[in-house]
């Protein structure tokens, strides 16, 4: 039962209350209240705060939360073992994942994954913005740039480098830049990331970085759109190589200003700094690894 209630506790972090994680386990209210009541009887302390918008968790009510995190998965890998073996994996495997590089080279990792481990259930969350590994209950999360959150751990897929680009037809009607500060004048595809958008673009001029301040009629937060609007004409964008080599490959697009690189940024898997990880997310993160290192 002390298992059960952790995951119910869990759930209800994740979820930001209690009538929602209730409903996801099939428990009513009124169960729910009984089970994190014996929970916080069980450690003697209160585990979350409670107002009439939201719930959040007190101090130990975050400790048991990672520690909680890292003893059901150690529970999982185990009856996981016992059940099937060691040769068989099973189990839900949630993770993040930036949209253009998850739906292109990732979705299809995942379905070959699922293929061949049918115990296995995976929930993705396709998001160019930062989420909470932790309070969103995430196992890794895929990631470009930099690593904001010192507390996470980081593998390195490699460099990925950054392509300013736009279709034929946007060029053959506005012409070709030359110089990264014509972008100032440029309808650019501008991406926005969480509540900053992204429209400081970085070159190298004169072996010194040069940063442009670009403008456009088009902003949104999913580079899948970013892209789209780029092959249709509509301005000139900012996108991973990863993102559109199949499109400067095909001629649907084209890269601009490579004289003016702006270098390359690092993609990696990031993941919370638990003791344990489950077999199946271990085997799933060394899948992605090799297929986009």
């Amino acid at each position: 039962m002390l298992l059960e209630n952790l995951a119910l506790f869990l759930r209800i972090a994740e979820k930001g209350g209690m009538a929602a994680a209730g409903r996801e386990m099939g428990l009513s209210p009124a169960s729910v209240s009984e089970r994190l009541a014996a929970l916080e009887k069980y450690y003697g302390a209160a585990l979350m705060a409670r107002t009439t918008r939201a719930i959040s968790l007190t101090e130990e009510g975050r400790l048991l939360a990672d520690g909680a995190r890292r003893l059901l998965a150690e529970a999982d890998e185990l009856e996981a073992r016992v059940k099937l073996g060691t040769q068989k994996i099973s189990g839900p495997i949630r993770f993040s994942a930036p949209e253009d590089l998850g739906r292109r080279r990732i979705v299809p990792v995942v379905d070959a994954f699922l293929d061949a481990h049918p115990e296995v259930s995976i929930d993705l969350n396709l998001t160019d913005g930062n989420v909470d590994l932790v309070s969103q209950g995430l196992d890794f999360a895929v990631r470009h740039g930099v690593l904001a959150d010192s507390s996470l751990r980081a593998r390195p897929l490699g460099e990925n480098r950054r392509v300013v680009c736009a279709s034929p037809d946007y060029l053959a009607r506005h012409g070709v830049p030359a110089h990264p500060d014509e972008l100032s004048q440029r309808d650019c595809i501008v991406m926005r990331f969480g509540q900053g958008l992204d429209r400081e673009w970085l070159f190298q001029v004169d072996g010194r970085p040069h940063k442009v301040l670009v403008r456009g009629r088009r902003v949104a937060n999913d580079g899948g759109l970013v892209r789209q609007w780029a092959c249709a004409g509509h301005g000139i964008a900012l996108k991973s190589i990863r993102d559109i080599d199949a499109d400067l490959a095909s001629g649907a697009l084209v890269e601009v200003l490579r004289d003016y690189s702006i270098g390359a940024t690092a993609l990696q898997i990031v993941y919370p700094p638990s003791a344990v990880q489950p077999r199946r997310v271990r085997l799933l993160m060394e899948c992605l690894a090799q297929a986009l290192a």
